[in-house]
């Protein structure tokens, strides 16, 4: 299991106390690191969550709630945003306030491991950047098929790696060394950087990833990869 620091604590404690940690500076980085290219990829995700006309909307690992923000602009369902980060979440209560969605999205401090809610409780239930970092990734993908309504839609924007030549070769030079080199100036935080691209290569991505999702019983599964498969949305759903 990669773990952010080297301690003896669970990831999950870690992960909480990295991205406390990084929080103030949490989407200047983002969006520097990956040049501006994440909006893109969560503009493509909100898309095709219109599309399926969720009223209810679970946003797991919501962090500065960036995808919650999107989604709220672009449906009119009633966004709950959760995260194990109270810095991060702080940081996104300040956004959704200044930009007047305080009465479409609420952020709760919660496990994505121990949902506080009742079974079929969402329409949809979305995740950018956030899997990767559970604790126990089928415990997570178990709690959200749990809550998520039949026929409900789960989409989940993640990093993965590129396969082909010379797209596989340029991305794993930057995660390697750029991209820990400017995230450790930035943020301050010398592990933090070097994390990300640790735990993008632990993660089971593409199929294997679906193969996990089909397991727990999500239905009609299909992946997109994007930016030449830096990143990769899935696409899933509760059909019983």
């Amino acid at each position: 299991m990669v773990k952010p620091y080297n301690q003896e604590s669970s990831k999950k404690e870690q992960v909480a106390g990295m991205f406390n940690a990084i929080a103030g500076r949490y989407d200047f980085l983002n969006h520097f690191l990956s040049f501006g290219i994440d909006y893109n990829w969560r503009k493509i995700l909100v898309k095709v969550l219109k599309n399926h006309n969720p009223n209810k909307i679970l946003d797991v690992a919501t962090g500065t709630a960036d995808l919650a923000i999107k989604a709220a602009k672009k449906t009119s369902a009633e966004i709950l945003g959760i995260d194990i980060s109270k810095e991060m979440l702080e940081i996104g209560k300040k956004k959704v306030e200044k930009l007047g969605l305080q009465n479409r999205i609420s952020l709760l401090e919660a496990d994505a491991e121990n949902l506080p809610f009742q079974n079929d409780s969402f329409d949809a239930v979305m995740v950018s950047f956030g899997v990767r970092n559970f604790e126990n990734l089928d415990k997570g993908l178990e709690e959200i098929y749990r809550v998520l309504k039949p026929g409900g839609i789960f989409l989940v924007l993640e990093f993965s790696q590129p396969d082909e030549f010379p797209e596989k070769q340029l991305y794993g030079f930057y995660s390697r060394f750029i991209l820990p080199f400017f995230g450790r100036i930035f943020s301050g935080d010398k592990r933090a950087y070097s994390y990300l691209p640790e735990s993008v290569i632990a993660f089971p991505y593409g199929q294997s990833f679906l193969e996990r999702m089909k397991a727990i019983g999500y239905n009609n599964l299909s992946y997109k990869k994007l930016t030449f498969g830096v990143a990769t949305l899935y696409i899933a759903y509760k059909i019983n």
